[in-house]
């Protein structure tokens, strides 16, 4: 891509389905799910990316500072204090922290996806940031005619669509009434948000467990 796209990592939610934050699991040999997430949207060339965090964030921002991501400036973690509101709330926060960002240049938009994706391929992120990207730009990851994520939002709707999330409802009654641009990611792992522990997942233990 030829222009500046944000990056928001959405990985604030208690997972009570799955027994603890998804921001906390981790699958062998990959490693941690928010690791991952954060990665893929920095080889994607997003800049900054915003890492909402809330459930135990304490939990999450350790694990964060001990990787080598706790030093790159393009890394902007972010406690939101109503992430038990929903994904509204979370999303919502990560609007605000673009907006008010100092840094030039401005992004024109911003690639949104969750940390419960660990399937989730660069390539799926690849076909959202295809150029051209303007700030009326709206696309969003279809997996077999499912919508899902990742989703890409121009920095035109950040204040309207910001105004309107709330709850555990987020971007999509938004981006159905908006004409947004289903882009066909079908295969490429979206389609396996994980909300129950699997067989082949393992829980990441923070300093002071034995």
């Amino acid at each position: 891509m030829n222009v500046p796209v944000a990056g928001i990592l959405l990985a604030a939610g208690a997972g009570s389905r799955y027994g603890l934050p998804k921001a906390l699991a981790a699958t062998p040999g990959t490693g941690s799910w928010l690791e991952r997430g954060i990665r893929l949207m920095l080889d994607a060339a997003c800049s900054p990316v915003v890492v909402v965090l809330g459930a135990e964030s304490d939990r999450a921002l350790a694990l964060l500072s001990a990787t080598r991501l706790s030093a790159d400036t393009r890394v902007v973690p972010l406690v939101v204090t109503d992430w038990s509101e929903g994904i509204g709330g979370s999303l919502r926060g990560g609007f605000e922290a673009l907006g008010k960002l100092r840094a030039e240049p401005r992004p024109v938009a911003a690639l949104v996806t969750l940390v419960d994706l660990p399937r989730l391929a660069p390539e799926a992120l690849a076909r959202l940031a295809n150029d051209p990207i303007v700030p009326s730009s709206l696309r969003r990851a279809v997996y077999g005619g499912i919508p899902g994520h990742p989703v890409l939002i121009g920095s035109d709707h950040w204040a309207a669509l910001g105004s309107q999330l709330a709850g555990d409802v987020g971007a999509s009654p938004y981006l159905r009434t908006h004409g947004t641009e289903a882009v066909d990611c079908t295969g490429l792992g979206g389609e396996d948000d994980i909300d129950v522990p699997e067989r082949h997942h393992s829980i990441l233990q923070d300093s002071h467990s034995h």
